[in-house]
């Protein structure tokens, strides 16, 4: 299985970017999608999930600003930021994990597989 996180770049201040990642070697349409990030000397941080059916969670914290999607035809899954602050400089995951109904997404321990990263740096 491999997640192959892209479209990281430098950026201003309420700038745009998308982050797709594409997924192999699995049955992409029947796992769910998460993109977490991390900074140096901290925990992975949940961002946004997407669930196999569609349903989608966000941190409170990139809520109304970031977007997940998923398009099951290219085995890939969407991080739209948008309004990017300072803050949200860091590494982005892509991750992929199975579950039922009481599946949570915002734990990282419930993801099977991960992606490499791709680093956001948003400039003031």
């Amino acid at each position: 299985v491999q997640l192959q996180a892209s479209g990281g770049g430098l950026v201003q201040a309420g700038g745009s970017l998308r982050l797709p990642c594409a997924a192999s070697g699995l049955t992409f349409s029947t796992y769910h999608m998460g993109w977490f990030r991390q900074a140096p000397g901290k925990e992975r941080e949940f961002v946004a999930a997407i669930r196999s059916g569609g349903s989608r969670y966000y941190a409170d914290s990139v809520k109304g600003r970031f977007t997940v999607s998923r398009d099951n035809a290219k085995n890939t899954v969407y991080l739209q930021m948008s309004s990017l602050k300072p803050e949200d400089t860091t590494v982005y995951y892509c991750a992929a994990g199975r579950g039922g109904s009481s599946w949570y997404p915002q734990s990282n321990k419930l993801y099977h597989y991960w992606g490499q990263g791709t680093l956001v740096t948003v400039s003031s």
